[in-house]
This record gives C-alpha cells, structure tokens and sequence, in this order.
C-alpha cells in the first residue's frame, strides 16, 4: 500500500465534544433537548443531514436552518474542541518519511477539513485533503473518495487503502475499488465495521502503522480473524 486515505473524525482526531455541542445546540433551535451530548455521539461519521434526517426526523425543508444553526456554534467554537488523537501526529510523520502518500477523504465541506488539520498542525502531512463542497453536494463517503482519486491520477485505488472507523468508510472504499482498514479507537464498532465488509480491523495506531507498513491486508485480515468473527 502506497496511498493511504485517512477519514477525519474519529480517525485522526476525536471530535466528540465539538460536534455534539454543535448539534446539541442545532437541534435545540427546533425545540429539541439533548441533556447529554455522549448520546449523540452517531452523528460522527455520516453526513450531518442523513444524521439529522435519521435520528431526528428533520425534514430535507429543514436542511438549510439545521446546517445554519450547527455551524453557528461549530465555526466559532466547536471546531477548536477536536482533538488529534495521541500519537497521531508521530504517525502521520513515519509513514511519510516510509514513503507512503497520505490523503483525507471527509464528508466535512473541504475548506473547513483544512482549517482544522490547519490549526492542528497536521495538514503538511497530507497530499491532498478532500471533502464535502460547501453546499452538501458531495457528502458521501463514495463520493468523496471518488473526487480523492479524480483530484490524484497518481493515485492507483490497487495501491491504496482507506482507513476509517464507521461503515461508510469501508463501503465507500470498495465502492471505488480501495481496500478498507477500520480502526477501533474510533466511534464504529467491530460489528459495525464487520457487517460493512471491511479487509482488516486493528485495534489502536502501533497496530494500524504494522498493517500499512508491513503486512499486506490479506495476511493483517487472516492474523485478524479472530475478532472479525
């Protein structure tokens, strides 16, 4: 594997409490009250509106206002609140300096997925950062791998893997013809990544630098099956 694609949140950083203040404070604006913010922890991963959609019964005429009211609390606050996990940073750099290309595929709007690895100091680990476009036209997973790879000719999919911790990582990965790495430390669960097909599932990032770095997927995914079971 030489091009690795990296989902953002609940993959490279922990995005927890920014996210789910955010939507706390959206869904408080159509009257809705969340008193603890762990439990909206499912709107991590998946596009905001199938979230909204799905878990509050938002209708598509409400898109717009609900956006409107997250990105009030996420742009001026909420985005500081992610938090690269431990270790991440020292990972990112080995793998560049093993001579593997690193990409973000992330259903955030693609300016904004800069500002954060930006301000985290993380972005000049990157080859290219792709994501949603600032009005929600390319917020899934699928399609915003495939804009990775049309954005990248160098990027062979036969040599590429993407890594992410919901399943929509791991669909939208085969879909475009990418093997898929699920990551536990994330928010998806081993069934969750399990029933989505993924090719190997590890359990943290010591495990996550041997895969990409020295086993194949096939020989990772058998040392694995275990708990793929």
């Amino acid at each position: 594997m030489q091009h690795i694609l990296f989902d953002l949140d609940g993959t490279l950083s922990d995005p927890m409490v920014g996210i789910c203040s955010a939507v706390q404070h959206a869904l408080r604006h159509f009257g809705i009250e969340v008193a603890d913010i762990r439990t909206l922890t499912p709107f991590i991963g998946p596009p905001l509106e199938q979230s909204f959609r799905e878990l509050y019964g938002l209708a598509p005429s409400q898109m717009a206002e609900a956006h409107q009211a997250y990105n009030e609390y996420y742009l001026a606050q909420g985005m500081y609140e992610n938090v690269p996990y431990d270790g991440m940073a020292d990972l990112l750099a080995r793998l560049r300096q093993a001579g593997k290309h690193l990409y973000v595929a992330t259903s955030k709007p693609e300016p904004l997925a800069r500002r954060i690895l930006e301000h985290f100091g993380l972005i000049d680990y990157f080859d290219f950062v792709g994501g949603d476009t600032p009005d929600w036209q390319r917020s899934a997973k699928e399609q915003v791998i495939r804009h990775v790879l049309a954005s990248c000719p160098a990027l062979d999919p036969a040599q590429a893997a993407m890594v992410g911790d919901r399943r929509y990582d791991i669909i939208g990965a085969h879909a475009n013809g990418l093997a898929a790495i699920g990551v536990l430390y994330g928010y998806g669960s081993r069934a969750e990544l399990t029933d989505a097909g993924t090719d190997c599932i590890v359990e943290d990032l010591a495990e996550l630098e041997r895969v990409i770095c020295g086993e194949s997927i096939d020989d990772s995914h058998r040392a694995t099956q275990s708990f793929l079971l």
